[in-house]
C-alpha cells in the first residue's frame, strides 16, 4: 500500500499548525504606516487579510477538523487586529491634519509679534510731531521705524534684493524700462525703481529695475561744405 501525502496548491502558502506568525498583519501596517499614503495602507490591509484567508482555507483542507477551528481563531485574530490598525491610522491622519491646520494658522505668529514694537515707535514718532507741531521729528521719527522695519525682517531671514550694478536677472529683477548707457554694459541694471524681496531662497517680490543698453548710433556728422574757387 503506497502512502500518499497532501499536496498544496502551487503560490500558495503551506500550512502551518502553529498557523500565521503573531501580529503579522498589524506589523505589517505598522511598519508602513508612517510613510505610506492611508488608502495604499488600507490596501495592505486588505491584501494581507485576504492571503490569511487564502491561507487558512488551503491549510483546513489538510488538517483535522480541530486543527481547522484554531486556524479559523487565529484568522478572526488577524481581522482583528488589522481592524484595530485601521481604526489607529485613521485617528492618526485626523491628528496630522488638525496639527497642520493650527501650524499653518499660526504660522505668522513670530512676525507679528516681531512687528508689533515697529508699530509701537509709528506711533509714538506720530504722537511727539502732533504734540511740537513740527515735521522734522515725524521725520526722524519714521526713519527709525523703517530701518527698525528692515532689522525684523533681516530676523526673520527677508532680506532685499541687491539690484543695482548687478547683470539683469529674469529671476530676481522686472525690468520695467531701459536706458543707453555709455557707462554700463548692456543688461546692466542702471536703477533700481522698487526694491525687491526675497525670503530666504524664494523671491517674495521682484525688483522693479531699469536696464542699460547700447548707446543708440546716430547717423554720422555732416561734413563741413567748403567753398570750391572756380
Amino acid at each position: 500500500m503506497i502512502k500518499t501525502t497532501p499536496t498544496h496548491t502551487k503560490g500558495a502558502p503551506a500550512a502551518d499548525q502553529n498557523g500565521p506568525p503573531e501580529d503579522s498583519a498589524e506589523a505589517a501596517v505598522r511598519r508602513l504606516a508612517p510613510d505610506a499614503d492611508p488608502s495604499e495602507t488600507e490596501a495592505l490591509a486588505e491584501a494581507i487579510g485576504e492571503a490569511a484567508a487564502a491561507a487558512v482555507e488551503t491549510a483546513a483542507a489538510d488538517q483535522s477538523p480541530s486543527q481547522s477551528e484554531q486556524l479559523k481563531c487565529q484568522l478572526a485574530e488577524a481581522e482583528d487586529r488589522v481592524l484595530r490598525a485601521h481604526a489607529e491610522l485613521d485617528n492618526y491622519r485626523k491628528r496630522a491634519n488638525r496639527l497642520l491646520q493650527e501650524e499653518t494658522k499660526y504660522a505668522p505668529l513670530p512676525l507679528v509679534r516681531d512687528l508689533l514694537p515697529v508699530l509701537d515707535n509709528l506711533e509714538r514718532a506720530i504722537q511727539s510731531a502732533d504734540q511740537q507741531g513740527s515735521s522734522a521729528g515725524l521725520l526722524e521719527g519714521v526713519k527709525m521705524v523703517a530701518q527698525l522695519l528692515h532689522t525684523v525682517l533681516e530676523r526673520h531671514h527677508c532680506r532685499p534684493i541687491e539690484a543695482k550694478g548687478s547683470p539683469f536677472d529674469p529671476y530676481q529683477h522686472e525690468a520695467i524700462t531701459q536706458i543707453s548707457s555709455q557707462e554700463l554694459p548692456p543688461g546692466t541694471v542702471a536703477d533700481v525703481v522698487q526694491t525687491g524681496y526675497q525670503l530666504h531662497d524664494r523671491i517674495v517680490r521682484p525688483a522693479q529695475v531699469v536696464v542699460s543698453t547700447r548707446p543708440a548710433v546716430g547717423p554720422p556728422p555732416a561734413a563741413d561744405n567748403e567753398s570750391i574757387e572756380n
